[in-house]
């Protein structure tokens, strides 16, 4: 096993783990809902179990981080290097955010830090679908990756349109809904791409 396949490794078990962050957090916080609460209420300012949470998602931003280091290079085609900077930009302002960002006690955006919360986790999510679109145009014409270049723009594509929707309906009653199936495009991205690279290397 190479270097880039344990990168692609902890990749994968990225989404893994901030999957499992909202469901053990759901599980530990009983007047929690899937539905009508967000994910980042869960390591709120006071959230019952915070520090778990943190621990969970700053663990899964390390991992994406670490694997986005070897992107480049584990693609293997020469290609441009702006799509794997815009992710590694991404999972950098996903450790800030767990660090030094979380929403104000009860899940609200009131204060200056609250506010940067939301603010930050919109640009983490251009800066993604950004660098999707950046692999398309790079891996499109490369023999073996084609067809997940098509995946990448089709998961930008997806991925932005639920963005926006999520953003519409930010104060609904189905703001936890919404947002999980707003995170599932990038989720199921992150575990992608580095199967990928694992397969390729």
């Amino acid at each position: 096993m190479n270097i880039y396949q344990i990168l692609a490794i902890c990749g994968m078990l990225s989404p893994i783990v901030y999957t499992l962050m909202w469901i053990v957090g759901g599980k530990l916080q009983s007047d929690y809902s899937h539905i009508k609460h967000d994910i980042s209420s869960l390591f709120a300012v006071r959230a019952p179990n915070q520090r778990l949470m943190q621990t969970f998602i700053i663990i899964s931003s390390v991992l994406l981080f670490l694997f986005y280091l070897g992107l480049h290079e584990g693609l293997k085609d020469g290609g441009s290097i702006i799509g794997p900077y815009l992710f590694i930009i991404a999972s950098i302002l996903g450790i800030l955010i767990a660090f030094f960002f979380p929403l104000d006690e009860g899940g609200e955006m009131t204060t200056w830090r609250g506010k940067m919360h939301l603010i930050l986790v919109i640009l983490m999510g251009i800066l993604t679908i950004a660098g999707m679109i950046a692999l398309w145009f790079r891996l499109n014409m490369v023999p073996g990756w084609s067809t997940f270049a098509i995946y990448s723009v089709v998961s930008a594509v997806v991925a932005l349109i639920l963005l926006i929707i999520s953003g519409i309906f930010i104060e609904g009653n189905y703001r936890g809904l919404l947002e999980r199936l707003g995170v599932t495009p990038f989720q199921l991205f992150y575990f992608i791409l580095p199967l990928m690279i694992f397969l390729n290397n």
